[in-house]
């Protein structure tokens, strides 16, 4: 457990990369606010959460029986629930969340930079494609 990056994991670089040649200045872990968003824009009140598809759960219940119970299930159970709650949090506040897998960006890396980049750049409040929405 000792090796695992919380920051500038491969997927984040990713992200990180293409907006910075796109000239799209954000904030990288913003500690300011619920959840620490790995990329946010205050100003807009924009967060964007990029999740490794194990730590959080992706698809969990099709997997969940394959791993040691002991502990991996109550941990990556309270990651899922941590999440939900952070986002909540952040959209009482006023903020529009988005929530980008790992396999999205290393499937497709050029769409789901620019589904990021267009989340960021909008001028109004976006309706967020429920795929990337959080419940």
């Amino acid at each position: 457990m000792s090796r695992i990056r919380s920051k500038d994991t491969a997927i984040e670089k990713i992200a990180f990369s293409f907006l910075r040649k796109n000239k799209i200045h954000f904030q990288p872990h913003y500690s300011k606010v619920a959840g620490k968003p790995d990329i946010a824009l205050p100003s807009k009140k924009r967060a964007i959460f990029i999740n490794g598809d194990f730590w959080h759960g992706y698809h969990f219940g099709r997997w969940k029986n394959r791993i040691p119970k002991k502990y991996w299930v109550a941990k990556i159970e309270g990651n899922i629930l941590r999440d939900r709650k952070n986002c909540r949090k952040l959209k009482r506040e006023g903020w529009e969340v988005m929530k980008i897998w790992g396999h999205e960006l290393i499937k497709n890396p050029s769409l789901t930079c620019r589904k990021i980049s267009k989340f960021l750049t909008a001028k109004e409040k976006l309706s967020v494609n429920k795929k990337h929405k959080y419940i």
